[in-house]
This record gives C-alpha cells, sequence and structure tokens, in this order.
C-alpha cells in the first residue's frame, strides 16, 4: 500500500496537484445543498466527499 500513498504524494505535492486538490475539495467538501436537495443529489454529493477524503488521506499517508 505504501507504493500508492507514494504515488498520491507525488501527484499532489506539486503547485498544480495542489490546485487540483484545493479545487476538488471547494466543489465537493465545501459545497452545501439546498434544504430541497433530494436524496439522490445528497448521496451523490457525499460519495464525491469521500473520495476527495480518501484522495486527501492517501497523500498524507505517503509523507508518513
Amino acid at each position: 500500500m505504501e507504493d500508492i500513498e507514494q504515488n498520491y504524494l507525488r501527484c499532489f505535492a506539486t503547485s498544480a496537484g495542489i490546485a487540483v486538490l484545493k479545487h476538488l475539495r471547494r466543489i465537493t467538501i465545501e459545497r452545501t445543498l439546498s434544504p430541497g436537495a433530494t436524496d439522490a443529489e445528497l448521496r451523490g454529493l457525499e460519495a464525491q466527499r469521500a473520495l476527495v477524503h480518501q484522495m486527501e488521506n492517501m497523500a498524507l499517508r505517503g509523507k508518513k
């Protein structure tokens, strides 16, 4: 598993990678939905958030 963690770190440690992660965070984790959001919209956004968190965590684990 360490190899993939190192690859995530290499990918997201560059200035371009940092910009991409910031963008992904902005459009997923920092995004809010209106109270009228459907169940499908909520589930879809939560899945996207989980994926961005996984990517960030893998890059962090690559530092160790």
